[in-house]
């Protein structure tokens, strides 16, 4: 399954976050401005985390924020947001994370078959910091391999 579009909208690059809670909320920003959720979904992806723990740390850097398919979610979409100072999301092997992926998912049939497309992006681990380290829209886009 290929990964869903990755507008522009989509990306923020060097961002500024104090904590875990804060970078969530930015890549659920990204989601709202690129069309694929409302606004209410960060709150669902903050929730998930705090009930579940960290488990949306899959690499050392790395953070896949998502939540359950439901009414915040408009269309099947991904964000992403690379950090100027990496913060901590309490994993306890892969933190600092210095890149954040959202992930929104309109159907529950699709949603584990996107994680596994974007694990398998991911399984080469100069993925994370060829991310990190993107100074351009157009570089995110090509590594994610997902323009719009």
């Amino acid at each position: 399954m290929p990964l869903p579009p990755l507008p522009a909208t989509a990306i923020i690059l060097g961002a500024h976050a104090h904590d875990w809670c804060t970078a969530v909320r930015l890549v659920g920003m990204a989601l709202v401005a690129s069309g694929a959720a409302k606004p209410g979904y960060a709150d669902e992806m903050i929730r998930m985390i705090e009930e579940h723990g960290p488990y949306v740390v899959i690499a050392p850097g790395l953070a896949l924020a998502h939540a359950r398919p439901g009414p915040d979610v408009l269309a099947d979409g991904i964000a992403v947001a690379t950090l100027a100072t990496p913060v901590a999301f309490g994993h306890p092997h892969n933190d600092p994370v210095s890149v954040v992926l959202g992930l929104a998912i309109a159907d529950a049939s699709n949603h584990l078959a996107t994680v596994a497309a974007i694990a398998n992006l991911f399984n080469d681990s100069r993925a994370i910091e060829e991310l990190r380290a993107a100074t351009s829209v157009a570089e995110v886009q090509k590594i994610m391999g997902a323009a719009a």
